[in-house]
């Protein structure tokens, strides 16, 4: 490990080695004192994937797990994927490809029963869905609950957590209800880019100090994040790579250890099931 002398896990992040930073961006990650991360699948469009059926997503996932391979190679840690639907998807089928609401549904839910066959079968560790941060239509927003409510269903039967895209909210109390509704505790809802404070599911929260502190300053659990996009079109967009182990020297140095310990170990390890001590070089 590096002179923090403790684990330091990125929640949510994209990696693009073909377009963007990609191991490089690891790279700096670990330099910085980044030990673990979870790496969430760019929107399938990034990437060239129009899909028609759900196993078009496939090329997607596997492209994820590759570089995830990759950045584990490079970290004193280990890196996860975390593979999905974006939300934002409904949106380029209803109004570019003239899709109906329900036939968009029906292919995002495909697509993430095919991404939870990936955690079923070992190498992700979560599932990604959600719905629009933005307006749309009463059929589009019914529709993408839906698939949200499919991801909550797959994460129960294969028993893992699910990261969530959603408006900006400090209350999520009824989509936490339809995870225990599906059969998925509540504290395995993932709301990514979460303030310090939120009603329901468990807030990866946005590494910046002011949320950071109201995180802290409580016992819930919580996790930290970049949504490092790491798009070359978008060179300044969210946050950097480097963040999150700045964000962890801070929080040591305002005394903060308890909350460090609470989002970089035992909140993981409690969500997801994955060993954060143990995936240490060393350990």
């Amino acid at each position: 490990m590096t002179d923090l002398d403790t684990p330091v896990l990125d929640n949510h992040l994209h990696l693009d080695p073909d377009n963007g930073r990609g191991i490089e961006a690891v790279e700096e990650f670990a330099r910085s004192g980044g030990t673990h991360l979870l790496v969430v699948n760019k929107p399938s469009w990034h990437l060239g994937v129009e899909p028609k059926v759900g196993e078009d997503f496939r090329p997607v996932f596997d492209r994820t797990i590759a570089t995830v391979e990759r950045a584990s190679a490079v970290l004193d840690g280990k890196a996860w994927p975390v593979l999905g639907v974006h939300p934002g998807l409904i949106s380029r089928l209803v109004d570019d490809r003239g899709m109906s609401p329900a036939d968009a549904r029906d292919l995002m839910a495909a697509g993430v029963e095919v991404a939870s066959e990936y955690v079923a079968d070992g190498p992700a560790v979560a599932i990604k869905s959600g719905r629009p941060h933005y307006d749309v239509s009463d059929a589009v927003w019914d529709a993408s609950n839906e698939v949200m409510r499919t991801a909550f269903e797959r994460g129960a039967a294969v028993d893992c957590a699910v990261q969530l895209h959603t408006e900006a909210s400090e209350d999520l109390t009824e989509v936490a209800e339809w995870a225990v509704d599906a059969g998925l505790d509540r504290e395995r809802v993932v709301k990514h880019y979460a303030t310090g404070r939120l009603a329901g599911p468990t807030p990866s929260v946005m590494s910046e100090k002011e949320r950071l502190e109201v995180a802290a300053e409580s016992d819930a659990p919580f996790l930290m994040e970049t949504d490092f996009v790491d798009d070359p079109d978008r060179p300044g967009a969210v946050l950097g790579p480097k963040t999150v182990p700045r964000r962890v020297r801070w929080l040591l140095s305002e005394g903060y250890d308890g909350a460090v310990e609470r989002a970089h170990v035992t909140t993981p390890e409690r969500i997801y099931g994955i060993d954060i001590r143990g995936t240490l070089d060393g350990s």
